[in-house]
């Protein structure tokens, strides 16, 4: 799977653990483990998390049973099983975590669509495909882990065929984030720095890209890790000790305060940014 940033290590690390899975898998819907788009502030997780995919998705609008995609930092596969199911696109999942992994290749077993969906144990600083395989690549909220995003970015570009798309959200610092709330998050995280619109815009447009468009959503971050926070706490007594450790689920509490209190300052930002690269 080549080599792994520092970044990535301690992401997989997390990602595999028993706590996290079992945190994804129950508290936050285990279908689309992303931030959601909320009708109301006590939707369900699940569906608030569906509809961003489906919001992102919409916006493809060459898509369909002959597209070939990748899904970068895949989770559980959700959004995979969401685009073979309404598109019958081909879509190759590729995601860090290898017990994320096992339980999305089940799901699509169970669903009827592993004939659709290839699930990869993989590094998205060096991922495993040929040059111009994918007609798109797709990603929710997995750019953040990366401890060197030129490094995805320039895969990204040479995974492309002409022509082709490059849409994702990524939970970002803003291009004026003062940083007085970042670093708990960050520290959190273990990473030096997130991306920024300004960062994307800057390095995708010197590697080819046109901006279609980036459609601005932060106040559903601050909905998002609050609506988690507080489901984790009404359901604290059921879940830890028997789910999660209680040392997790605490810090996990601390954890997504700090989101809030990031976004409510203007120091983070988050939103579907999309490019494609021109034709040949």
């Amino acid at each position: 799977m080549g080599s792994y940033s520092e970044a990535v290590r301690t992401a997989q690390s997390y990602y595999n653990s028993e706590d996290a899975d079992n945190f994804y898998a129950t508290i936050w819907g285990g279908e689309d483990i992303h931030i959601g788009l909320y009708k109301s502030d006590d939707e369900p997780i699940a569906d608030a998390s569906r509809r961003t995919v489906e919001r992102i998705v919409g916006q493809l609008k060459t898509i369909g049973p002959d597209s070939r995609i990748i899904d970068l930092g895949g989770g559980y596969g959700g959004s995979a099983r969401y685009m073979a199911k309404q598109y019958g696109a081909h879509v190759v999942s590729l995601n860090l975590s290898e017990v994320e992994n096992e339980r999305a290749r089940a799901l699509n077993r169970e669903q009827g669509l592993d004939n659709l969906i290839e699930v990869v144990d993989g590094n998205f600083e060096d991922v495993p495909y040929e040059d111009d395989s994918f007609d798109i690549v797709f990603s929710q909220d997995a750019f953040l882990h990366s401890g060197n995003r030129e490094q995805v970015l320039r895969e990204i570009k040479r995974l492309l065929r002409p022509g082709g798309e490059l849409i994702f959200t990524d939970p970002m610092q803003s291009d004026n984030a003062e940083g007085g709330q970042l670093q708990p998050v960050l520290d959190r995280l273990q990473l030096q720095s997130l991306g920024s619109p300004g960062f994307y815009r800057e390095k995708l447009g010197a590697l080819g890209f046109d901006e279609v468009g980036f459609t601005e959503l932060t106040e559903y971050l601050i909905t998002h890790y609050d609506r988690v926070r507080r489901e984790l706490e009404s359901r604290y007594d059921r879940v830890v000790g028997k789910q999660i450790s209680q040392e997790y689920a605490d810090n996990m509490i601390k954890g997504l305060n700090h989101w809030v209190r990031a976004g409510k300052a203007g120091d983070l930002c988050w939103g579907i940014m999309h490019f494609r690269l021109p034709p040949s």
